[in-house]
């Protein structure tokens, strides 16, 4: 049996999705920049996704920009706080993605900024107190950088409760949300969010598209040069059958969010209940096991140390089943999880993230446990 669970890195495009590209592929390839009839009707289909995605949101389509994806999205978003919005401090956590930390570490070594790291407590949430304490200090203009759901443990943050406290210090505020996007509904329109991010690999679109969403009102110059695209904001033709593919698998995941929410849900406790039931002494990292406090998609589970440890990933690869040791953007790294390191998870005992999708069935929930249990008792 051949069982995907890693989800959380990328998921498998929708066939619908697909059939909506196909086309765009095959017969849409005017320029959408050209002012001719084949150009024109390639823009139509690019600003009708634009208007879909934005209708999701309850955002303006003047709002959002179309990136190659999540990375792009998050460094434009800090990027150009510094550079065109007079950001001179970044608060952020230990646990962001590198899209986020590298380029906030790039920036303060280059002394563009001074940086700032909430502190997290044991089960990797931020202390919104001492976030709150770092924000009345006397400083220079702040950017706030936390992501919504972390991609690794999948704990979920106070979206709303950040955004208000931004506010209320005059602070810009940007959160990583390519893990929760179209997996949560959003009201851009009445959250104090600046800018959020997408990628729509993660909720069954197609690689290498994405976009940024910028509040309105806050005017700055393009990330990238080389032409008028974006508004002017982003240079480069767009990746037009991308956008579409991006705008259906949306469309999707929002006609029935409440169902594949509940639908994962059950997934992620039928496992959490096999492996605290199967194997003794199981853990798990952060609060992903807390249906409340985690992003229903993802499961880390921290397991005992013991012969089956040292070659897990490969031996549950032999056996069909696809997961993560952590994250995946750092998989192929010898570098152990940043997460997990500032959490105090213990190093020696392997870390397993398993993350589920609305095609994930019990059947293949069932396998990758049984399989998981019997290497442990063999």
């Amino acid at each position: 049996m051949k069982v995907y669970l890693d989800n959380a890195a990328t998921t498998a495009m929708a066939p619908e999705v697909v059939e909506a590209m196909v086309p765009v592929m095959s017969d849409l390839y005017g320029n959408p920049s050209s002012t001719h009839h084949k150009g024109r009707e390639t823009r139509s289909h690019l600003e009708m996704a634009r208007k879909k995605i934005a209708k999701h949101l309850n955002c303006s389509p003047m709002e959002l920009f179309f990136t190659s994806g999540g990375t792009e999205a998050d460094n434009m978003a800090i990027q150009c706080s510094v550079r065109d919005h007079g950001v001179r401090r970044i608060i952020t956590s230990a646990l962001e993605h590198h899209a986020v930390l590298h380029t906030v570490d790039h920036l303060g070594e280059a002394g563009a900024v001074s940086v700032e790291h909430v502190r997290i407590d044991e089960k990797g949430h931020v202390d919104l107190g001492h976030l709150e304490a770092l924000l009345k200090e006397e400083a220079p203009k702040t950017l706030v950088t936390l992501m919504h759901a972390n991609n690794e443990i999948g704990n979920l943050l106070p979206l709303f409760e950040v955004g208000e406290l931004c506010r209320a210090h005059n602070a810009l505020f940007h959160s990583d949300t390519v893990q929760s996007m179209a997996h949560y509904r959003f009201d851009l329109a009445n959250t104090p969010v600046d800018f959020i991010t997408c990628a729509a690999h993660k909720f069954h679109g197609p690689k290498g598209t994405g976009f940024l969403y910028i509040r309105k009102g806050l005017a700055q110059e393009p990330f990238i040069y080389g032409g008028a695209q974006e508004r002017n904001m982003r240079g480069g033709t767009e990746n037009v059958y991308g956008i579409v593919g991006l705008a259906k698998a949306m469309e999707l995941a929002y006609e029935d969010i409440e169902g594949h929410r509940a639908h994962v849900e059950s997934l992620k406790r039928r496992m959490i209940d096999g492996l605290t039931a199967g194997i003794e002494g199981v853990r798990f990292n952060g609060d992903s096991a807390n249906l409340d406090r985690s992003l229903y998609t993802v499961l880390n589970v921290c397991l005992p140390e013991n012969e089956a440890s040292s070659m897990l990933l490969f031996n549950l690869d032999i056996l069909g089943i696809c997961v993560s040791g952590g994250s995946a953007c750092s998989s192929g790294s010898n570098v152990g999880s940043h997460v997990l390191s500032a959490i105090g998870s213990d190093p020696k005992r392997p870390a397993v993230r398993f993350s589920f999708s609305r095609y994930t069935t019990e059947e293949e929930v069932d396998y990758a446990l049984n399989e998981l249990i019997r290497l442990y008792q063999d």
